[in-house]
């Protein structure tokens, strides 16, 4: 996560997975909510970086690409287990 420390990127990364759940309406415990809100961020930031250049920073910025990262993290793994 860019410019932020570890602790926000738990605090972010669960509040942005949290969101995720609730939007996607999926059912996952709070460690999968903070782990799909960092790892999507970090997915998302390194996609916006190929492509952009740049990336959203601040809590805000990475908490919305958190949220969107985790969003398509839990929808690429809804179309795995639909194909198995």
């Amino acid at each position: 996560m860019t410019g932020i420390g570890w602790l926000a990127a738990i605090i972010i990364g669960g509040i942005a997975g949290w969101l995720a759940e609730q939007f996607m309406k999926s059912n996952m415990g709070i460690l999968m909510n903070i782990i799909l809100g960092i790892v999507g961020a970090i997915v998302l930031n390194a996609i916006l970086m190929a492509i952009v250049g740049g990336t959203l920073g601040g809590w805000i910025g990475q908490l919305i690409i958190g949220f969107i990262g985790a969003c398509l993290l839990i929808w690429i793994a809804r179309m795995i287990r639909r194909t198995t």
